[in-house]
């Protein structure tokens, strides 16, 4: 029996109630959102009970974002932000579903739900099975639901025919052992949820200074005289991170904003904290802002150093840091000779911002030392991502401002450990260094050929190359490009198997058979046989701190990661490695961590001190990991991609209600959006020229390399959106992404870089 199961989410039209855009960020409109969460998924009393042990260094780590927290004084009542709080009511909700739930609701029946209908379902609370040819889910044991897991693998022709994908949320104890597991079974097939965010970021950071994370700290932000904010939206996805501008600005620093959309996060801040600030209406952040067209980023850059080089060849010395690029980096001729063959009018023209602005911001920056410059999703995924963060690089070389106090590089990470389930070993492409260590340390011998990225585990299985699909987490079929397709390939597989604390579009587009095994939240106290646990995260900024959670759990039937993936490995491979000593205490996890990954000396002491401590950073102290131990410029050209005469740049963003594919709400109330996600954010001269109306019912086909995908039923608002260029949410404009459009080299999905066109519904 084949399942009639929708992959994509609800395609039905909705009809939101549009406003104008606010201009602020947090207020008491962010406090009484938060209230209204936490109210109606735990209660006001039990919720703020537990918001405030969130991000205390006695406490649990947010289940949201990576940003770091204060090194030294933090609030006993609000180390969180609005968005935050609601990633802690959505996972620790009252609201329970198990065997019953599904025997009442088939996956048929649930596919056609929306996604935040079935994120609002409730925790998952006992181990479930989905048979061959069954439409609904019934309870299974843990040890029948390991058994078949392990049988399943064991049958495999090639452990290759498995792929083990994980998301951010994962700790560094589970996501070690989860790697170990997969190596000694016999792959690399380990994707992840970077491959399809900051791969980019890695991939060009690696390149030129030689580590694939930042380089700043949070004391670095507030020091800062400049901050370039690119390609994001700190007032939706990271709000921590308006309260460090607020203090770059309180210090003097100069906040510039560029991206497609003007953001109210960016614009002013309004500490809901501080009645004064509350009563004189916040703090004005942004400096500056530039409306560059999506994906103008490297034509902007590279008409910010053509007319930096001007002024550096009028005064030499007083614009570039001629010592730092002199005794710490190389290629800078063939730097300055690419940029002085390069038009500056055309990379005004293909940045979509004025002459007058750029050289109002080349200005600033000729005349600061202290730059740091953050991005996101805006610059990472495009086909040439890549390029885009080497040109951050060169900028930022140019002026010496990487290794120095107040100055570098800053990718702001989404998910809360997904630095740290890098640094663990979750990676498709391991290093020598590391195999070896590991190898040594559990007597196996890891493959060293590359596994499958997220791209590529896709592909292959719509190939039928993969017959199980094990994820650590996350919502793999939410969050991936090309919906339609993947779904499908997916659901080739003839188990799919999910360890997973709240329901989502992954239980319902399955492979042949699947297995749901429900898991601790971090909010949920951890015991084992030898006490009560704490797990490890890695914030965006390179802190390791321990998270231990306080509630009781919300099913005595739920396991921990470590436990689940310790099963699952003996089960399959025996006990030549003491997965029962890992998963029974913590720290045993951690002396082999110790062992295998620098920067781990001593984890055990160190992580128990209040607030962690800082991995190595080599770019953070100007020494840079190259084959020569200097930091690179690199040629970068300018982006050559195009789209038809009547077509547009779509690019996917998410809603303030929300956060990766969980929908907490459908209201983006920083838009003027509510009560509907199926819009399409367009420029008033767009709408106009084109001969369409604003709340217009359209559909939107995308179009790449001949072939087309279509989303229905998308309302048009008209928005201050870059002219060319519009704006719909994922996942459901996930359908439109091409599977075989991503990145050269880091394989991100083009998913900011979308030709689409517009029909009349």
């Amino acid at each position: 029996m084949t399942r009639n199961v929708q992959i994509v989410p609800s395609e039905n039209p909705d009809n939101p109630r549009i406003s104008a855009a606010e201009t602020k960020g947090a207020g008491l409109d962010a406090i009484a959102s938060t209230m209204q969460h936490v109210a109606e998924e735990l209660g006001i009393w039990e919720g703020m009970k537990l918001l405030s042990k969130m991000n205390q260094k006695d406490g649990f780590d947010c289940p949201g974002c990576a940003w770091p927290d204060p090194d030294d004084h933090r609030s006993k009542l609000f180390e969180y932000c609005e968005n935050g709080a609601k990633a802690l009511a959505e996972e620790a909700t009252n609201k329970h579903i198990g065997a019953a739930f599904f025997a009442h609701h088939s996956v048929e029946e649930l596919s056609r739900w929306t996604d935040y209908q079935i994120g609002k379902a409730g925790r998952l609370t006992q181990p479930l099975w989905l048979p061959e040819g069954e439409l609904h889910y019934r309870e299974i044991s843990w040890a029948d639901a390991f058994k078949k897991i392990g049988d399943k693998l064991k049958s495999l022709a090639d452990p290759n025919q498995a792929v083990f994908y994980t998301s951010g949320r994962t700790s560094n104890e589970a996501a070690f052992m989860y790697q170990l597991f997969v190596r000694a079974f016999g792959t690399n097939n380990l994707p992840d949820c970077s491959n399809m965010c900051h791969e980019s970021s890695g991939t060009g950071l690696g390149e030129t200074v030689g580590i694939g994370k930042g380089s700043v700290t949070l004391q670095d932000l507030h020091e800062a005289e400049v901050i370039m904010v690119m390609g994001q939206n700190p007032g939706t996805n990271h709000p921590r991170m308006m309260a460090a501008l607020e203090k770059c600005k309180l210090n003097g620093g100069k906040i510039i904003n560029i991206n497609p959309i003007p953001e109210a996060g960016t614009n002013v801040y309004v500490d809901p904290q501080s009645p004064l600030k509350v009563l004189t209406g916040g703090t004005q952040l942004t400096d500056q802002y530039l409306q560059v067209k999506v994906n103008g980023d490297v034509a902007l850059l590279k008409a910010i150093m053509i007319l930096l080089l001007e002024k550096e060849e009028a005064a030499p010395g007083s614009v570039f840091d001629l010592d730092f690029i002199k005794n710490s980096t190389e290629h800078y001729a063939d730097l300055i000779a690419s940029l002085k063959a390069t038009d500056l009018e055309k990379c005004v023209a293909e940045s979509g911002v004025s002459k007058a602005e750029i050289e109002k911001l080349a200005q600033l920056l000729a005349e600061k030392r202290k730059l740091i410059i953050c991005w996101a999703m805006g610059l990472t995924q495009h086909e040439n991502g890549v390029h885009n963060i080497r040109e951050i690089v060169n900028l930022l070389l140019l002026k010496g401002s990487i290794g120095k106090p107040g100055a570098g590089t800053c990718p702001v990470r989404g998910h809360s450990n997904v630095q740290g389930d890098r640094t663990m070993g979750i990676w498709e492409k391991p290093k020598e260094a590391f195999l070896t260590k590991l190898d040594a340390q559990f007597g196996i011998t890891s493959h060293r050929e590359h596994g499958y990225d997220t791209i590529e585990a896709i592909e292959a299985m719509a190939l039928k190359k993969v017959k199980v699909f094990f994820g650590m987490g996350g919502n793999f079929i939410s969050a991936t490009p090309d919906s339609e397709y993947t779904g499908k390939a997916v659901q080739n597989c003839d188990l799919t198997v999910q360890v997973s604390t709240k329901l989502n579009r992954s239980h319902l587009v399955t492979g042949k058979a699947a297995i749901i095994l429900p898991c601790l939240g971090r909010t949920e106290e951890d015991v084992q046989t030898s006490g009560a646990q704490f797990v490890t995260v890695e914030n965006s900024m390179g802190v390791v701190h321990s998270s231990k959670g306080t509630r009781k759990p919300a099913s005595k039937n739920l396991k921990s990661e470590p436990a689940i993936v310790a099963a699952i490995a003996h089960e399959t491979l025996g006990s030549s490695i003491n997965w029962k000593e890992m998963a029974t205490n913590y720290d045993a996890v951690r002396d082999h961590i110790e062992a295998v990954i620098p920067g781990f000396e001593k984890y055990n002491e160190r992580v128990r001190q209040a607030g962690g401590f800082y991995l190595p950073n080599g770019a953070r102290d100007g020494k840079f990991d190259t084959p020569t131990g200097k930091a690179q410029f690199t040629i970068n050209p300018i982006s050559e991609r195009t789209v038809a005469d009547g077509h547009f740049i779509l690019m996917t963003v998410r809603s303030h209600d929300q956060y990766n594919t969980t929908i907490y709400g459908l209201n983006d109330r920083y838009r003027g959006v509510k009560n509907g996600r199926r819009i399409l954010l367009m420029n008033e001269t767009d709408i106009s020229e084109s001969g369409f109306k604003p709340g217009q019912l359209i559909n939107i086909n995308s179009h790449y390399k001949g072939a087309q995908r279509k989303a229905h039923n998308f309302r048009i608002v008209c928005y201050n959106i870059a002219k060319g260029c519009v704006a719909a949410y994922f996942p459901e404009a996930n359908v439109l992404v091409p599977i075989n459009s991503f990145a050269d080299k880091s394989q991100t999905p083009a998913s900011k870089f979308i030709e689409v066109s517009l029909e009349v519904v």
